[in-house]
């Protein structure tokens, strides 16, 4: 059994995604010193994302690109990625809770007979045991879970939660790897159409306005995204206004929507229940308004104010406008 630590980077279109990189980031201050950090990255036409990973703190490159890889294949990936597991023996395989990454992980888990913790927000290592944590039971509770007996030691990360591996010096090798002949499919793409969605990506903001149940009227909400716009964000929301169908499923933070980490997270009218929280408590610096003194969203507040939000928002818009003018 080795030590090393192997990683999915998930890549569309050729385009490497930005999971990836927080995985292997992730994966560098889990390895010690003897502990390697390996990435596959698998696809077609991958020179440009070959280039990029050389440059990061990565020790290992191995290189699946073929035209049999240009779309994804459940059945072809997973056996693909499975040969390279197999050769490499890694301690640990991380992979990404993305669409991609749910379908390929179990299939994966499956095959070399191993347990698969999915959907986690924290890692960390006790020796050589990988400790996994995830939400649990609705998102009440976080479970940490160990697989002390099988390897390698697999989980699925939600995006958005690891911080991207840093850029380095270090000479990383590429490699070229030969799969076995891939199975044949009872499957065949016909045609792949590609849904066209103007949403901003909450994901990659800097600064969140968000609403919760309590925003509201939708002129309270209408001055909240004027906020924002000022202030050069965009603005998200917790679960309860996607339900009520006002507020699109792009912009939900949560365990059931998207993580985030801006550097300011504005919360109006949001409780804080632990569904929510989850996907923004990494957030640099959170202020939560709430004219429930008792909250919970206060609890991982950097600074809260109990306030009537028909009241404060006209005067935290016109404050900012002036702010502006100046």
């Amino acid at each position: 059994m080795g030590k090393n630590i192997l990683v999915y980077i998930e890549v569309r279109d050729s385009n490497l995604e930005k999971v990836g990189l927080e995985l292997l980031g992730e994966a560098r201050k889990l390895a010690t010193e003897d502990v390697q950090v390996k990435g596959v990255v698998v696809g077609y036409k991958l020179d440009k994302v070959v280039e990029t990973l050389k440059e990061k703190d990565v020790d290992e490159v191995i290189v699946l690109d073929d035209a049999a890889f240009a779309n994804y294949s459940t059945s072809a990936y997973a056996s693909a990625v499975y040969d390279v597991i197999k050769h490499e023996d890694p301690n640990i395989f991380l992979i990404g809770a993305t669409s991609i990454g749910r379908d390929l992980a179990p299939r994966l888990s499956a095959r070399l007979n191993c347990g698969l913790t999915a959907d986690c927000t924290r890692l960390e290592m006790e020796g050589e045991i990988l400790q996994s944590t995830r939400p649990a039971f609705g998102g009440n509770i976080f479970a940490t879970i160990v697989a002390p007996d099988h390897r390698p030691q697999m989980a699925t990360v939600r995006p958005g939660v690891m911080l991207p591996v840093k850029d380095s010096d270090r000479k990383t090798i590429v490699s070229t790897f030969k799969w076995n002949t891939l199975p044949k499919s009872n499957l065949r793409l016909i045609e792949e159409v590609k849904e066209s969605k103007t949403v901003e990506k909450i994901e990659e903001s800097k600064l969140l306005v968000s609403f919760g149940r309590g925003i509201g009227s939708d002129d309270n909400m209408n001055s909240g995204i004027e906020i924002a716009r000022m202030l050069n964000g965009t603005y998200s929301c917790s679960r309860a206004l996607v339900d009520a169908k006002r507020i699109e499923n792009e912009r939900q933070v949560g365990q059931t929507g998207k993580t985030v980490k801006p550097d300011v997270y504005l919360a109006l009218g949001i409780s804080g229940a632990i569904q929510h929280v989850v996907g923004m408590e990494g957030s640099e610096y959170i202020i939560a308004v709430n004219k429930d003194k008792g909250a919970p969203i206060f609890q991982v507040a950097d600074i809260g104010i109990v306030a009537d939000l028909n009241q404060l928002l006209p005067i935290l818009n016109k404050l900012i406008k002036k702010e502006k003018n100046k």
